[in-house]
Protein backbone atom coordinates (compact mmCIF):
# COMPACT_ATOMS: atom_id res chain seq x y z
CA UNK A 1 0.00 0.00 0.00
CA UNK A 2 1.08 3.29 -1.19
CA UNK A 3 1.54 5.67 1.95
CA UNK A 4 0.65 9.58 1.21
CA UNK A 5 2.10 12.46 2.83
CA UNK A 6 -1.30 14.36 3.49
CA UNK A 7 -5.07 13.43 3.58
CA UNK A 8 -7.30 15.90 1.32
CA UNK A 9 -10.47 15.04 -0.04
CA UNK A 10 -12.17 16.92 -2.76
CA UNK A 11 -15.39 19.35 -1.16
CA UNK A 12 -17.32 19.58 -4.61
CA UNK A 13 -17.20 15.89 -5.45
CA UNK A 14 -18.04 14.70 -1.75
CA UNK A 15 -20.26 17.53 -1.23
CA UNK A 16 -22.91 15.66 -3.56
CA UNK A 17 -22.46 11.66 -3.66
CA UNK A 18 -19.91 11.16 -0.40
CA UNK A 19 -17.53 8.41 -0.81
CA UNK A 20 -15.53 5.95 1.24
CA UNK A 21 -11.87 6.41 1.47
CA UNK A 22 -9.20 4.22 2.41
CA UNK A 23 -5.37 4.31 2.55
CA UNK A 24 -2.03 5.02 4.76
CA UNK A 25 -0.48 7.92 5.68
CA UNK A 26 2.93 8.24 6.18
CA UNK A 27 4.16 7.40 10.12
CA UNK A 28 5.93 10.80 10.05
CA UNK A 29 3.11 12.77 10.07
CA UNK A 30 2.76 11.49 13.59
CA UNK A 31 5.77 14.31 14.03
CA UNK A 32 6.64 12.93 17.50
CA UNK A 33 9.41 15.45 17.99
CA UNK A 34 12.71 14.73 19.29
CA UNK A 35 12.04 11.71 21.70
CA UNK A 36 15.48 10.06 21.97
CA UNK A 37 14.17 7.17 20.04
CA UNK A 38 11.82 6.31 23.51
CA UNK A 39 8.95 6.57 21.33
CA UNK A 40 8.33 6.58 17.61
CA UNK A 41 6.16 5.49 14.85
CA UNK A 42 6.85 1.54 13.65
CA UNK A 43 4.04 1.92 10.28
CA UNK A 44 2.06 4.37 8.62
CA UNK A 45 -1.68 5.08 9.35
CA UNK A 46 -4.38 3.43 8.30
CA UNK A 47 -7.69 4.72 7.98
CA UNK A 48 -11.01 3.53 6.62
CA UNK A 49 -13.19 6.48 6.50
CA UNK A 50 -16.72 7.46 4.97
CA UNK A 51 -17.20 10.98 4.12
CA UNK A 52 -20.96 12.06 3.36
CA UNK A 53 -22.70 15.35 3.26
CA UNK A 54 -25.21 16.15 6.11
CA UNK A 55 -26.73 19.14 6.04
CA UNK A 56 -24.55 22.03 5.64
CA UNK A 57 -21.29 19.88 7.05
CA UNK A 58 -19.40 17.67 5.94
CA UNK A 59 -19.01 14.43 7.76
CA UNK A 60 -15.97 12.33 8.15
CA UNK A 61 -16.37 8.77 10.55
CA UNK A 62 -14.41 5.63 10.58
CA UNK A 63 -11.41 4.08 11.97
CA UNK A 64 -7.46 4.66 12.23
CA UNK A 65 -5.23 3.06 13.37
CA UNK A 66 -1.26 2.98 13.47
CA UNK A 67 1.94 0.82 14.90
CA UNK A 68 4.60 2.79 17.45
CA UNK A 69 7.40 1.76 19.36
CA UNK A 70 8.14 2.70 22.69
CA UNK A 71 10.60 1.75 25.31
CA UNK A 72 9.21 0.16 28.12
CA UNK A 73 9.45 2.35 30.83
CA UNK A 74 10.09 -0.85 33.61
CA UNK A 75 12.65 -2.99 31.37
CA UNK A 76 13.47 -0.61 28.97
CA UNK A 77 12.82 -3.03 26.72
CA UNK A 78 11.95 -2.18 22.86
CA UNK A 79 8.06 -3.19 21.95
CA UNK A 80 5.24 -2.34 19.64
CA UNK A 81 1.82 -1.30 20.43
CA UNK A 82 -0.91 -0.97 17.76
CA UNK A 83 -3.12 2.48 19.05
CA UNK A 84 -6.49 2.34 17.11
CA UNK A 85 -8.82 4.63 16.74
CA UNK A 86 -12.66 2.84 15.98
CA UNK A 87 -14.60 5.82 16.15
CA UNK A 88 -13.40 8.85 14.61
CA UNK A 89 -15.71 11.31 14.03
CA UNK A 90 -14.63 14.86 12.51
CA UNK A 91 -17.35 17.65 11.28
CA UNK A 92 -16.43 20.38 8.12
CA UNK A 93 -18.48 23.53 7.32
CA UNK A 94 -19.41 23.24 3.94
CA UNK A 95 -19.85 26.80 3.55
CA UNK A 96 -15.80 27.57 5.15
CA UNK A 97 -14.69 25.14 2.75
CA UNK A 98 -12.91 26.15 -0.55
CA UNK A 99 -12.06 23.58 -3.34
CA UNK A 100 -10.39 20.65 -0.60
CA UNK A 101 -10.06 20.04 3.17
CA UNK A 102 -7.48 18.39 4.61
CA UNK A 103 -8.14 15.84 7.03
CA UNK A 104 -4.41 14.71 8.31
CA UNK A 105 -4.12 17.28 11.34
CA UNK A 106 -7.32 15.65 12.82
CA UNK A 107 -6.53 12.12 12.07
CA UNK A 108 -3.05 12.85 13.92
CA UNK A 109 -4.77 14.20 16.76
CA UNK A 110 -6.77 10.90 17.15
CA UNK A 111 -3.67 8.90 17.17
CA UNK A 112 -1.59 11.16 19.88
CA UNK A 113 -4.62 11.22 22.16
CA UNK A 114 -4.75 7.40 22.60
CA UNK A 115 -0.74 7.28 23.15
CA UNK A 116 0.20 5.29 26.69
CA UNK A 117 1.93 7.97 29.28
CA UNK A 118 3.45 5.27 30.54
CA UNK A 119 4.41 2.62 28.42
CA UNK A 120 5.42 -0.94 29.75
CA UNK A 121 5.88 -3.70 27.45
CA UNK A 122 3.15 -6.04 28.71
CA UNK A 123 0.98 -6.36 32.65
CA UNK A 124 3.41 -8.47 34.24
CA UNK A 125 6.23 -6.97 33.18
CA UNK A 126 9.28 -7.52 36.02
CA UNK A 127 11.22 -4.52 35.34
CA UNK A 128 15.05 -4.41 36.04
CA UNK A 129 16.71 -5.08 39.31
CA UNK A 130 17.39 -1.82 41.09
CA UNK A 131 20.92 -2.83 42.39
CA UNK A 132 22.55 -4.82 38.93
CA UNK A 133 20.27 -4.02 36.32
CA UNK A 134 19.45 -7.51 35.27
CA UNK A 135 16.27 -7.48 33.14
CA UNK A 136 14.25 -9.69 35.70
CA UNK A 137 11.89 -10.94 32.54
CA UNK A 138 14.97 -12.44 31.09
CA UNK A 139 17.27 -13.73 33.59
CA UNK A 140 17.41 -13.99 37.74
CA UNK A 141 20.05 -12.14 39.18
CA UNK A 142 21.66 -13.38 42.82
CA UNK A 143 21.08 -10.11 44.59
CA UNK A 144 19.47 -10.22 47.69
CA UNK A 145 15.99 -8.65 48.93
CA UNK A 146 15.82 -9.37 52.90
CA UNK A 147 17.20 -6.14 53.59
CA UNK A 148 13.98 -4.42 52.32
CA UNK A 149 11.84 -3.33 54.52
CA UNK A 150 9.08 -5.95 55.53
CA UNK A 151 5.97 -3.39 56.93
CA UNK A 152 5.61 -2.93 53.23
CA UNK A 153 5.04 -6.71 52.38
CA UNK A 154 1.30 -6.66 52.90
CA UNK A 155 1.10 -3.95 49.92
CA UNK A 156 2.34 -6.44 48.03
CA UNK A 157 -0.69 -8.70 47.44
CA UNK A 158 -3.33 -5.32 46.65
CA UNK A 159 -5.11 -6.01 43.39
CA UNK A 160 -5.29 -2.62 41.64
CA UNK A 161 -7.45 -2.69 38.54
CA UNK A 162 -6.07 -1.37 35.48
CA UNK A 163 -7.62 1.95 34.33
CA UNK A 164 -7.36 3.75 30.38
CA UNK A 165 -3.92 2.91 29.11
CA UNK A 166 -1.10 5.23 29.59
CA UNK A 167 -2.14 5.71 33.11
CA UNK A 168 0.05 6.02 35.97
CA UNK A 169 1.06 2.08 36.57
CA UNK A 170 4.21 1.74 38.76
CA UNK A 171 6.17 -0.59 39.79
CA UNK A 172 6.88 -4.63 38.96
CA UNK A 173 4.78 -7.21 37.64
CA UNK A 174 2.91 -9.97 40.08
CA UNK A 175 5.32 -12.47 41.50
CA UNK A 176 8.73 -10.12 40.63
CA UNK A 177 10.95 -10.70 42.86
CA UNK A 178 14.82 -9.20 42.96
CA UNK A 179 16.70 -12.71 42.94
CA UNK A 180 14.34 -14.75 41.25
CA UNK A 181 14.30 -15.57 37.49
CA UNK A 182 10.84 -14.63 36.24
CA UNK A 183 10.85 -15.10 32.51
CA UNK A 184 8.54 -13.59 30.71
CA UNK A 185 7.86 -13.85 26.51
CA UNK A 186 8.01 -10.28 24.14
CA UNK A 187 5.06 -9.14 23.25
CA UNK A 188 3.15 -7.12 20.83
CA UNK A 189 0.41 -4.73 22.67
CA UNK A 190 -2.96 -3.33 20.68
CA UNK A 191 -4.68 -0.03 22.56
CA UNK A 192 -7.87 1.00 21.22
CA UNK A 193 -9.91 4.56 22.40
CA UNK A 194 -12.08 2.70 24.91
CA UNK A 195 -8.80 2.47 26.79
CA UNK A 196 -8.88 -1.27 26.21
CA UNK A 197 -5.15 -3.25 25.90
CA UNK A 198 -5.19 -6.61 24.05
CA UNK A 199 -2.27 -8.97 24.58
CA UNK A 200 -0.59 -11.52 21.84
CA UNK A 201 2.44 -13.63 23.33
Amino acid sequence: MQTQARLTVDVARLAKTGERLTGELDGAVLDLGDTAGLIEPAGGIRYDLNVEPIGSELLVRGSASVAVAFICSRCAGRFETQIRESAFVASYPLEEMTDSVDLTADLREAMILLLPGYPVCQEGCCGLCPRCGTNLNQASCRCKSEDADGRWNALDVISISRGRAGGAQSGRGAGCDVGKHNHVNGSKRSVNNGGTETEEI
